[in-house]
């Protein structure tokens, strides 16, 4: 018998968590609040830890360096030169109305990188920057192609 790949029901996992690394957490909270309409379910005292509402996972955040993580699993990468460089995370949110959305978090404090348009597989998509220089993919739920 062939294996599909998943796993038993028992075992099927759960996308829980998004962790962001961020150089201010108190900041990045707030800005995820303010520039995509987010809310804030929990910024702990110490700031190094902060959750916010994303639907059925969460976006966390954690400062870019801490002693947990650092010792376990190597440091965070920053560039040392100033110069932009992609992170290897992309983080997608959904909206009804892109624009107003890609415009919200502009004038929020998010750099504008694409402004929305439509792509040829039925969604629309804008791109912009938040304050730790994460990319994110503002669009619309991709439209179900014609039944044939």
């Amino acid at each position: 018998m062939a294996s599909t790949g998943r796993a038993s029901s028992d075992q099927t996992p759960t996308f829980a968590y998004a962790v962001v690394y961020a150089k201010d957490v108190a900041k990045s909270v707030e800005f995820y609040a303010r520039a995509f309409g987010y809310t804030v379910r929990r910024l702990d005292e110490s700031s190094k830890w902060g959750e916010i509402e994303s639907g059925g996972t969460t976006i966390a955040f954690t400062p870019a360096h801490q002693h947990e993580t650092d010792d376990l699993t190597g440091e965070v990468k920053v560039p040392k030169s100033g110069a932009w460089e992609r992170s290897p995370l992309e983080l997608c949110f959904t909206y009804k109305d892109v624009d107003a959305a890609y415009k919200r978090a502009v004038e929020t404090g998010a750099v504008g990188i694409k402004a929305p348009e439509e792509k040829m597989w039925g969604q629309k998509v804008g791109y912009v920057l938040d304050i730790d220089g994460i990319v994110i993919r503002l669009g619309s739920h991709v439209s179900e192609p014609p039944c044939h």
